[in-house]
């Protein structure tokens, strides 16, 4: 016998980085509001909406209704949430200059589709507390500066540059027009870890958790690192690589001076 109790899905909390309804997602639109990306509901009324996010290159993704309804904080999505970020992007020259401004040969964290939030915010966290001047994230395909990443950093995101890059190959190159060597970490590269030369001014580029580093990226780094296993496991997760690449910068660093 039923008892009469419907069991419903709690209110997701407000954390501000998700704007509802199609006229709030307009006006951030017309405003020039930094947005990672707008998502629509499929069969909806979201032509005007896709057709100006389009015009400022913002990413649109079309969805099952029940996916915003799990979503929406408020459960008045219209058919419409646009995901803005939870910290504003940085130019790439911003970065540079930080670097330039402490004294120090560039120190950069390059991430090559990562996914999963909890893993670019320890990412930030790492490149942080390593003295890194900043992170490269791709525009596409990849986690933005959600309120998740912003947690996981605990704090880092504040004093952490990110650079969100419309074409990541085209920034690779920037950066290696500009003297700056990639170093890019897989397990099977033919640079060993700890003969890497890391004390000159340079990327490192960690690919997405389930693929690696794409072809494109990999082509374009000077050399392909791999980190010493000792264990049954072959590989870390994408932030712990991170993390033990730019420690040994570090170290290799501390050393050189």
């Amino acid at each position: 016998m039923s008892s009469g109790y419907r069991s419903e899905r709690p209110p997701r909390q407000d954390d501000g980085t998700l704007i509802e309804g199609r006229n709030a997602v307009l006006e951030l639109l017309r405003a020039g509001r930094t947005i990672d990306k707008i998502f629509l509901a499929e069969g909806g009324r979201g032509g005007d909406i896709a057709s100006a996010a389009k015009k400022q290159g913002v990413p649109v993704v079309t969805c099952d209704r029940r996916k915003l309804d799990h979503m929406s904080p408020t459960g008045s999505h219209q058919g419409v949430i646009a995901q803005v970020a939870a910290q504003d992007y940085v130019a790439l020259e911003d970065i540079l200059l930080v670097a330039e401004q402490r004294g120090e040969p560039p120190l950069l964290v390059v991430c090559d589709g990562i996914e999963d939030p909890h893993n670019l915010g320890a990412i930030i966290r790492s490149a942080e507390a390593a003295g890194a001047h900043g992170i490269v994230i791709p525009k596409r395909r990849a986690v933005g500066l959600t309120a998740a990443v912003a947690r996981a950093a605990a704090g880092a995101l504040a004093h952490m540059g990110v650079h969100k890059a419309n074409n990541l190959a085209a920034v690779l190159d920037e950066l290696k027009e500009r003297g700056i060597w990639l170093f890019g970490a897989e397990a099977d590269g033919d640079a060993p870890l700890f003969e890497a030369d890391f004390d000159r001014p340079c990327a490192l580029v960690i690919g997405s958790e389930g693929e690696g580093l794409s072809r494109l990226t990999r082509e374009k780094c000077d050399y392909i690192v791999s980190i010493p296993m000792r264990g049954r496991v072959n590989s870390l997760n994408a932030s712990n690589a991170a993390a033990v690449m730019l420690f040994e910068a570090v170290r290799r660093r501390t050393h050189a001076k």
